[in-house]
């Protein structure tokens, strides 16, 4: 993969993509000053560097009845790789956790679970504590979201 460096251009495409990805090429075109033919190339370079990773709908969590939104740190009784790589299967394969995360500080892995309700999150969490690696496991409630899944700071200007 070459080592090609983001210009200002490419980082207005990238920014306005984070944005809305259902923008087409010639909007993206107008955007960032340039015709269309040169803006898809570029976006298609940015696909194949590895810049762009995917495209994804965001999708409202309420209307899904998924309306419980749970941060859930996790310690595990032992770091032996066997262990880790168990846990990590494991979360990889429980629908409920959206985000999973190694940490620094007193735990080993931050969680973001969505689920329906607080039986589901208990169905949910009694499933975690199940698993033999788990020794603790923390949770916290978000009461509300004052910001989700913002666009990452790209410098554009």
């Amino acid at each position: 993969m070459p080592d090609h460096r983001l210009d200002r251009i490419d980082r207005r495409l990238l920014d306005a993509l984070q944005r809305d990805a259902r923008l087409t090429t010639a909007q993206l075109a107008e955007r960032v000053g340039l015709s269309p033919s040169p803006c898809g190339r570029r976006i298609r370079r940015l696909e194949q560097e590895g810049w762009i990773t995917g495209y994804r709908a965001a999708l409202d969590r309420q209307r899904l009845g998924l309306g419980i939104t749970i941060f859930v740190q996790v310690r595990l009784r032992q770091h032996q790789d066997a262990e880790v790589e168990a846990f990590e299967a494991a979360v990889r394969d429980m629908p409920e956790v959206i985000d999973c995360h190694t940490v620094s500080g007193g735990f080993d892995y931050l969680l973001q679970v969505a689920t329906r309700d607080l039986p589901a999150y208990e169905d949910w969490v009694r499933r975690l504590q199940k698993l033999p690696m788990v020794n603790t496991v923390d949770s916290s409630f978000a009461i509300r979201s004052v910001k989700e899944n913002g666009p990452l700071a790209l410098g554009t200007s």
